[in-house]
């Protein structure tokens, strides 16, 4: 047989050359970790420390000093990619005593050989001992380190892999950044005949202005009309823009209708004239995380026109709101001024109202805001009237540098129970917005004192990573979430953002395509108000396809305002459960992990029975008929967006 012939001796010296020259003819050989490329290492806080913490001092574990290893912050990975040349893997791993003991730190390490978790640790705490991880890696070709937080509470978070190495026979291992994923656009381009889109009830106070554009998608020019529209209120049935003064206490139910060349569609629209606003969560977009303090009125201009153009506003976005670093001093009377990029504030609320569409301001409690400009303490009155007289329609108000005067829950609340009331006293709809970061259980009494939304937790811009977790944490505070006030995570993050850290110029933002939907996907779920804060001028299709999902956007906006609950919650996966107006049940199968993975709902737990029909949102594609249960891949940090209907059959 061919393969018993014997080798010309010449060719045989001439393989022994060569394989003496290759990597997999040495003998084993020991490679520190540190000695590699470590700034490939994601984290959720400063960067990857070769030889010692992430602050930069000695590693130490338990008391226990080490020369060599690698200092991150939880929630850490770092790919390498092994190609089978490696044979062993060993370490020192736990929270770095640097971290201090009085925190709540609590911490597991994981190591996943092409997919799968070979050794997993112990929950590590400050001042617990280093705990050993040794896997054989004989060929494995992708190895991921990965240190993660096991609550919600990531501060304090240094993790260590002390005196981490390789045993090396072949190809020296290489750190790579995280597998790459394609940005495919799952929704369909809306079609050319009307669809309406956004809330189906709305919330107004009596007697004061009314603004409302109908958002609508499908060939332009559409043809506007309103059957049953209360007196005071009057629709431009070119541009679908309703506005006027709203009317007497009561519910007014209202039929949109649309038509153009390709045909028609109808909504019902429920006006409630009341003292409730936000009966559905705001939707819209906010500077901050695009442009920070280089924000100009000529940006927000751009910004309207582009919510516009873009369609986001056929899908029901209507706010365009200002962040911190539009003021300037106060004049000789105390009132409040726009600095030399806001020269007319007045004038650019009513360029965004001329569209159809909201305008939201910002500003602090305090005597500064978070970026050194002029707050509103001791002029709380005449900056509420000022807004108003402007024409403004939402007001974020941020802690910063306020100091609470009161102790405890009075403190928290009293600057946002002053400026709440001074709002509802003025002679427009102002939504509010408290921005103090969860202080307090603000979940349990932000509506009481007057807001509509309120934020649970800091910036995310510093957490991106964790927006599964994120989102977990707020699905636990759904008692507190309905119509009128809602819990608010945070903006939405993708597209092209700034650095939070540094206030850089807009780019590709961090989020792989996956994380993206999940962002989308988690936030309507909660539901969560929906403001974009990515640069307006970047608005490429693939982004302009999450935002603008029709079908998904529809769970955001329920009238029933119902949270998404959390059940079969795994360490990597959970579900998330969301209860409808229709009767019918939005679903999110959820993956916290590093890998594609496996999540199943039974109607059991979903509290279904019978054949369901299942439809997937992004896709806008009905997946059949399913009996029992219902089992997918979802990939790592991803979300699968579905929607259950009893089948009518």
């Amino acid at each position: 047989m061919a393969c018993e012939r014997s080798m010309p001796i010449v060719l045989v010296l001439a393989l022994l050359g060569v394989l003496c020259q290759s990597p997999l003819a040495r003998g084993d050989e020991n490679v520190w970790l540190s000695a590699l490329d470590i700034a490939k290492t994601t984290q959720g806080w400063g960067k990857a420390q070769g030889d010692q913490s992430i602050t930069e001092k000695g590693l130490s574990i338990g008391g226990r000093k080490f020369a060599k290893g690698l200092g991150t912050h939880a929630d850490s990975a770092l790919y390498l990619d092994l190609q089978g040349g490696c044979r062993k893997f060993t370490a020192q791993v736990g929270v770095d005593d640097g971290a201090g003991t009085g925190h709540e730190v609590a911490l597991v390490f994981r190591l996943f050989a092409d997919g799968k978790c070979l050794w997993a640790s112990p929950i590590m705490r400050a001042g617990d001992p280093p705990c050993p991880a040794a896997v054989d890696l004989t060929g494995v070709k992708t190895l991921l380190l990965l240190a993660s937080t096991t609550t919600n509470n990531v501060n304090y978070a240094h993790a260590d892999w002390a005196e981490a190495q390789f045993v090396v026979t072949g190809t020296m291992p290489v750190t790579i950044t995280a597998p790459a994923e394609e940005a495919v656009i799952l929704t369909p381009t809306p079609g050319p005949a009307p669809r309406i889109n956004g809330p189906r009830v709305y919330g107004a106070r009596p007697g004061h202005p009314f603004i409302y554009r109908i958002p609508c998608t499908g060939t332009r020019p559409l043809k506007f009309a309103a059957k049953d529209l209360p007196a005071g209120l009057t629709l431009d049935e070119t541009t679908g823009i309703i506005t006027g003064t709203t009317p007497a206490k009561g519910d007014y139910g209202v039929t949109l209708l649309v038509e153009n060349a390709a045909g028609k569609a109808q909504r019902v629209f429920k006006i409630v004239a009341g003292d409730t606003l936000s009966l559905t969560p705001q939707m819209g977009f906010n500077d901050w995380y695009a442009y920070y303090n280089r924000v100009s009125d000529a940006q927000m201009r751009q910004a309207a026109d582009a919510m516009v153009a873009s369609g986001m506003a056929d899908a029901g976005y209507q706010f365009v709101n200002i962040d911190d670093c539009w003021m300037g001093q106060r004049d000789a009377a105390g009132n409040i001024t726009g600095n030399e990029k806001f020269p007319d504030m007045k004038g650019l609320a009513d360029y965004i109202h001329a569209k159809g569409l909201k305008a939201g301001l910002y500003t602090s409690p305090g005597p500064k805001t978070c970026a050194g400009y002029t707050g509103a303490l001791r002029h709380e009155d005449l900056d509420a009237k000022r807004f108003a007289d402007w024409g403004f329609d939402f007001l974020k108000y941020d802690w910063c540098s306020y100091k609470a005067q009161a102790a405890g829950l009075a403190g928290y609340q009293k600057p946002y129970r002053l400026m709440g009331d001074l709002l509802q006293a003025q002679n427009r709809d102002i939504v509010f917005n408290l921005c103090q970061y969860g202080m307090g259980d603000v979940w349990k009494w932000g509506k009481e004192i007057g807001g509509h939304s309120w934020r649970t937790g800091g910036d995310l811009g510093f957490e991106l990573h964790r927006i599964l977790d994120i989102a977990l944490h707020n699905a636990q505070l759904g008692a507190f979430n309905g119509p009128g006030g809602w819990n608010d995570p945070d903006y939405i993050q993708i597209g092209w953002i700034g650095n939070a850290g540094g206030m850089g110029a807009p780019q590709p933002c961090p989020l792989t395509p996956n994380e993206q939907y999940s962002f989308m996907s988690l936030w309507c779920l909660l539901p969560a108000p929906l403001f974009y804060s990515g640069d307006m001028t970047h608005l490429d299709a693939f982004t302009l396809n999450i935002l603008t999902n029709s079908e998904v956007i529809d769970i955001d906006q329920d009238p029933l305002g119902a949270c998404a609950r959390p059940v079969l919650v795994e360490r990597e996966t959970f579900v998330l459960l969301k209860n409808l107006e229709d009767g019918s049940l939005a679903v999110g199968l959820c993956n916290r992990g590093p890998v594609a993975q496996r999540v199943a709902l039974d109607w059991a737990t979903a509290g279904r029975s019978g054949k369901q029909m299942v439809r997937d949102l992004w896709r806008q594609k009905d997946l059949g008929i399913f009996e029992g249960k219902i089992e997918m891949t979802v990939p790592r940090h991803g979300v699968v967006l579905l929607r259950l209907r009893r089948d009518p059959v």
